[in-house]
């Protein structure tokens, strides 16, 4: 099991946890959870500026911490949704079958 697979389990203990009533207090994927998919789609919005932003500053300390809290906030949206972490992977994988299957007339605009 990843990490990523630990972490995403823990975060759907929460939200059964949530759901159920018996969520800590003081968790910051409950509160999430309380707040619902606006709050959670804020957040992710929210960290992908903070990873851009850190990138543009040229830390790849900052750059990494905020990569991980977008990846986390994303894993909160996945099971906030009832999407499984492992069906997000899947996909990645079927792109990942299909590198060097990008057509010749295919052009990129290097400047966005």
């Amino acid at each position: 099991m990843t990490v990523y697979q630990e972490i995403f389990e823990v975060i759907k203990q929460r939200k059964a946890d949530f759901e159920n009533g018996t969520a800590p207090e003081n968790s910051y994927t409950r509160y999430l959870f309380d707040k619902g998919v606006d709050k959670i789609c804020k957040k992710v919005g929210e960290e992908a500026t903070e990873t851009v932003i850190a990138a543009k500053n040229g830390s790849n300390d900052e750059l990494m911490n905020e990569i991980n809290d977008l990846l986390y906030h994303l894993m909160v949206l996945c099971a906030n949704q009832g999407l499984e972490w492992s069906e997000v992977e899947r996909i990645l994988g079927e792109r990942n079958e299909k590198i060097g299957n990008l057509k010749k007339s295919h052009s990129v605009d290097k400047n966005s």
